[in-house]
Formats: structure tokens, sequence, C-alpha cells
């Protein structure tokens, strides 16, 4: 009976734990930012008048020198009063841009007064596959939080890699059972060991329920492209 028990408890400590994502959230927090500016309002109504707008975003470098943030460009189109919090930080920062890549949909942000914060570990997207579990953790709905009196911090989701769509270079793209909702966009795509494998973006206004993440494969040749 105790030779059977050892054999039971090594083999239990040869199966994988379960996904432990209250860790990850923990450990990927402090590199998510959330962004909030001034942006052309997409409300009709408004015809085109500012209004307030936000985002997420990702930090890839740091250093005494400051911070640098990787978001989806569409986030900050025609952006002003660009400000950026790390993590729960109890106020925004000035940021500016450094980089855009109209093509595939990527932006490259530094914000002076945020100093040694956390980079994200970045992983491999070549090793995704359908099926796979993964995370986003990103700030939808800001403003419709606040306005509930609920604050403003990330929230986690976790779902599944539905599909990796490889139609060319700039087409390609994680599919996610995921919807990405407004303030997610920039927000990183993450698999069970805590690296980040993309970053969410959003292309069919028509169906909320399929999300995208532009893949990590596309985005680490922008980021050595403009590395500080």
């Amino acid at each position: 009976m105790k030779a059977l028990a050892a054999i039971f408890m090594l083999a239990l400590g040869g199966c994988a734990h379960p996904h432990d994502f209250a860790t990850l959230y923990r450990e990927l927090h402090p590199s998510v930012a959330f962004l909030q500016m001034r942006a052309p309002s997409a409300d009709p109504r408004l015809h085109g008048k500012l209004d307030d707008a936000y985002g997420t975003a990702l930090v890839v470098q740091s250093g005494p020198w400051g911070t640098r943030m990787l978001t989806a460009k569409h986030v900050i189109d025609d952006a002003s009063n660009l400000r950026a919090r790390v993590g729960d930080a109890t106020h925004l920062e000035s940021a500016r841009v450094v980089a855009v890549d109209k093509a595939d949909d990527l932006a490259l942000l530094e914000v002076d007064g945020v100093k040694n914060a956390v980079p994200a570990a970045l992983g491999d997207s070549r090793a995704v596959v359908p099926g796979e579990t993964i995370g986003m953790l990103g700030y939808p709905i800001p403003d419709a939080f606040v306005d509930e009196g609920l604050g403003t911090t990330a929230s986690i989701y976790t779902g599944h890699v539905a599909s990796v769509r490889d139609a060319g270079r700039s087409d390609e793209a994680i599919e996610l059972d995921l919807p990405i909702i407004p303030g997610e966009s920039g927000a990183p795509v993450f698999t069970t060991d805590g690296k980040v494998v993309g970053i969410a973006e959003s292309r069919f206004e028509e169906e909320h329920a399929i999300g995208f993440a532009t893949p990590m494969r596309i985005i680490r040749p922008f980021l050595e492209a403009h590395a500080r």
C-alpha cells in the first residue's frame, strides 16, 4: 500500500498544475497601463467633438529615464492630452507617441514620469495553437465602471485561442473566443506560463463575440526597431 501511495504521489507531482490565473494577474498587473486621452467622439450626436477615450498598454522597457509602453495604434489615433497610469498608481502621467506602425496597428509610447516599472515577459506566438488556454488583462469600458462608483482597475478574462489566422504578415492574427471590449484594445494576451503572446485588437464591428490579438511575431520586430 505504501508503494502504491508513493507511485500515486509521484504521478500527481508529474501532472500539470491547474492554471492559476490569480497568480498570473498579480504578476502581470504591474506591467499593464491604463490610457486616458481626448479624441474625436464616435457618437454621431456629438458631431466629432472631443470626448474622453481610453485604452490599455503594456510596459515593454523601463529604467531611470522613464518607461516605454506598447498599445494598438488605433487607440491613440487623433488623441490629445494622452496620459498613462501603470498598475494601480494613484495618478496619470503624460505620455507621448514614439513610433507607430500603421500596417500592423502598433504604437509605442514613452512616459517620463514612470520610472523603473516592470516590463512584461514576452513569449513566442509561433507556439500558440487553437484550443490553447489564454488570458487577457485590460481596462474594459472604464468610464462605465466609474459612473457606477466601481473605480478603475484592470479586469482579467480567460478563454481559448479559437484559430491562428495567417494570410500574410500584416494580416496574421490570433483569433480568440473572447470579445474585445472598448478600452481593452492594446491589452496583453498571455498564455498560462505568464508570457505575453499578443496584444488585443478588434476587427469585426458586426460580431463582437470574436476577438483578435496581434501576435508577438509581428510585434517583436517593431519593438526591436525602436528600442531605446
